[in-house]
């Protein structure tokens, strides 16, 4: 059944979040919403968020979920101030309690505060839910992370980070948790869907010779194309190629900020004392003579996420 798909992209992270609405009851979802941050000013902003309330507005529809495919490592999460400006539900794949496990100790977090029971419902594998008069069904595609999951909405799958457009390739695998074979893996349960199926992906960064970013493909064109997995390509040769590229790549800028908020379900820390709200950027936690850190954390700076 064909879903109507609304794309906004938020370049300072490359980020492409998604309205997707039935068209018959005009119920609707959001994928990976983006809460602006200044990390220079430690400023947040609500402009994105803002962007697709005025769609939803627009276009007459009821906003029923806010969906993440993962806990994102390169932007701070916006769920929350839509759930609360909407009534709209927050759901995750089922395994990020796994995520927050990890990461919860590196920045002082109380369980409670970062626990399964931050978002309002956790998906399992094969999963299905009613969106207006469209089924949805959750995919389980682990590999970038361990709580990664894809959406199959009517004729289209939105994948997150497990895929980027076909001159980009995949994504990495070096997060803790994370596994270049496991990722192959979801890969090709992807792959297995009908070749028409519309699939948008959750970033687009410019490969050389591209001038205009991109996130809607197809699984055929996944299947032919794609440069890391594309034409049959071998799990063992996939994997030689995957984890190469990863010991190359230098941690999300925003990876501190954005996982102690993103665990939280797009929360921002409770208020001090003093009324101010504080991140925290755990010194050395990222690597560092005589420091230790969570396995698989990649130990430099930048934007770096494919």
């Amino acid at each position: 059944m064909p879903v109507d798909v609304q794309a906004f992209f938020e370049p300072e992270t490359h980020t492409v979040s998604y309205l997707v609405s039935d068209p018959a009851t005009g119920d609707a979802a959001v994928i990976d919403p983006v809460l602006d941050f200044d990390p220079n000013a430690a400023q947040t902003g609500t402009r994105s968020a803002d962007h697709i309330l005025d769609a939803v507005r627009e276009k007459g529809l009821a906003l029923r979920w806010i969906l993440e495919t993962h806990a994102h490592a390169d932007h701070l999460s916006a769920a929350r101030i839509l759930a609360q400006r909407t009534g709209a539900r927050i759901g995750i794949g089922a395994r990020i309690d796994a995520v927050q496990k990890t990461f919860a100790p590196l920045f002082g977090v109380d369980g409670r505060e970062a626990g399964p029971e931050a978002f309002d419902h956790l998906f399992e594998d094969g999963e299905t839910f009613s969106l207006g008069g469209l089924t949805v069904r959750v995919l389980h595609t682990p590999g970038h992370t361990p709580a990664c999951v894809s959406y199959l909405i009517g004729d289209a799958v939105f994948v997150g980070d497990t895929l980027f457009m076909p001159d980009y390739g995949t994504a990495r695998a070096d997060f803790p948790g994370g596994d270049a074979r496991t990722l192959y893996r979801s890969i090709q349960k992807l792959l297995a869907l009908p070749p028409a199926t519309r699939m948008f992906v959750g970033h687009d960064y410019l490969p050389e010779g591209r001038t205009e970013f991109a996130w809607e493909t197809s699984v055929g064109e996944q299947r032919d194309r794609n440069i890391h997995v594309g034409g049959g390509v071998s799990e063992d040769a996939f994997v030689r190629l995957r984890e190469a590229r990863d010991a190359s790549l230098a941690a999300p800028r925003l990876i501190l900020p954005s996982l102690q908020v993103n665990i939280r379900a797009g929360d921002l820390p409770k208020a001090e004392a003093d009324g101010r709200v504080y991140l925290k950027l755990p010194v050395n936690a990222l690597g560092g003579a005589g420091r230790s850190e969570p396995p698989g954390v990649p130990r430099d700076s930048s934007d770096s996420a494919s």
